[in-house]
């Protein structure tokens, strides 16, 4: 919506007469471009004006849109485990309560099966046609599976809207902040403990009969929903990470490029221009790329053995003390899981970065890979306290834990990263997160079996 003022006085060098715009400084916007009133109760001029504030608020903070999108991308998985024991159980599908467990672990493992199968198809999608619309994509998946998962009636249907919630959800393929994940692990934990169950935690607010109480692990999803419509908006702002620019090195000899490199002076004498067909050579299967690949099994190991880890952990402590649990309740394991979160965050901010620097990540990765031994062996020992020392040991000891993890982690991200160039990354990210996908799919079951 132009409106445009003549200025006789205002001309240039060339004694064109120029056009200009007064500025909205000093005159209100309805005297100099009056326009008609909507029916929703304000002027077209505002919505436009609110439409550019946005776009250029979106346009600026890109890097918060990632970190969004990734903070975002972890909620759907760590929100579950805090309540997952008691949806499980209260599906009726375990005839005995020690084998809600066992039941839980297919709950748990349908995400990642359905990402392992997506995850090679995701990442081809990313480098062919951009980061932006795989995550735009997953990003609204993710509102209407997981919505439907806080609704699920019975074991199957949690099956099957997980299982769909991981195939459509191609997030960490083609973006990768660990950082925003660490954060993500506190906000997910916090909703799923806080916020399952809400008619028997908050009956002032919430009744029996209303929704959350005919549904009560529909709360937490509902909010991750919500936050999902927000980044989905967001995301269309995203610039575009892939550039289609030459690679480095062509897989195919093009004799033709070489004629064209043949240049005409204004004498008519040729110049040639050599070219080294060296660079032409095909590139390097990643599959044949043993630095890639070392990390990925890497990377997949612990993959299995963190997810495992987070599974048994989860439903060890909400399991009743007649069983060998600790009866904690969704607030409680929510807690401690936000707790961990945390700590997992300042770590990676403040520590790990200078630890990186001083051992490298292949050291980080062999050192805390000891070190998750000895760990692991205190829990048994923990179950054994109560009150206040439990609370601080079980704490200090999954803060370790996961610090563990992390490092691991962050150092596989480093050195996969490292290992291919660029246009190649979103299909190496594909690999990895199929195989990793397969592993922490097995864990889950595993380790509800157990």
């Amino acid at each position: 919506m132009r409106c445009n003022v003549s200025n006789k006085d205002s001309v240039d060098a060339g004694g064109f007469q120029k056009q200009c715009r007064q500025p909205a400084r000093n005159y209100t916007l309805r005297k100099i471009c009056p326009v008609r009133q909507t029916d929703f109760g304000f002027d077209m001029i505002e919505f436009v004006f609110l439409f550019i504030l946005l776009r250029r608020f979106f346009s600026e903070s890109s890097q918060l849109i990632y970190l969004r999108v990734v903070v975002f991308a972890a909620l759907p998985i760590s929100s579950l485990f805090p309540f997952l024991y008691f949806m499980v159980r209260d599906f009726h599908i375990a005839k005995e309560e020690a084998d809600v467990g066992y039941y839980a672990g297919f709950v748990g493992c349908s995400f990642m099966l359905g990402r392992a199968l997506t995850s090679v198809i995701w990442g081809m999608v990313a480098d062919r046609y951009g980061r932006k619309p795989v995550i735009i994509f997953g990003t609204a998946s993710v509102v209407v599976f997981n919505t439907l998962f806080g609704v699920s009636t019975n074991f199957w249907m949690a099956i099957i809207t997980r299982f769909l919630l991981g195939s459509f959800n191609g997030l960490l393929g083609p973006v990768k902040i660990t950082t925003a994940w660490g954060i993500g692990l506190i906000i997910g934990p916090a909703l799923g403990g806080l916020l399952a169950q809400p008619a028997e935690k908050y009956p002032e607010i919430f009744s029996q009969d209303s929704l959350f109480g005919r549904f009560p692990y529909f709360l937490p999803c509902l909010i991750t929903s919500i936050f999902a419509v927000l980044v989905t908006i967001g995301a269309f702002w995203l610039p575009e990470s892939l550039h289609k620019h030459k690679p480095k090195h062509s897989s195919v000899y093009d004799p033709y490029e070489a004629a064209e490199a043949a240049i005409w002076t204004s004498d008519d004498k040729l110049i040639k221009i050599e070219i080294d067909e060296s660079t032409f050579l095909p590139r390097k299967s990643l599959y044949k790329n043993w630095p890639l690949m070392s990390s990925i099994i890497v990377y997949c190991i612990f993959s299995l053995h963190d997810m495992a880890y987070t599974e048994i952990f989860s439903l060890w402590a909400v399991s009743p003390r007649k069983l060998g649990g600790l009866s904690y309740s969704t607030q409680d394991v929510g807690t401690i899981l936000s707790i961990t979160g945390l700590g997992m965050l300042i770590f990676q901010l403040f520590l790990y970065p200078q630890i990186d620097k001083i051992f490298g990540p292949i050291m980080v990765v062999r050192l805390c890979g000891m070190l998750s031994i000895p760990v692991l062996q205190c829990y048994p020992f923990i179950a054994l306290l109560s009150g206040l020392s439990l609370a601080v040991m079980l704490n200090c000891a999954s803060v370790v834990k996961n610090v563990i993890s992390t490092c691991i982690i962050t150092s596989s991200f480093i050195l996969q990263n490292r290992a291919v160039d660029q246009d190649q990354r979103g299909a190496a990210n594909g690999i990895s997160m199929t195989t990793m996908s397969l592993f922490k799919a097995v864990g889950p079951a595993c380790g509800g079996a157990l």
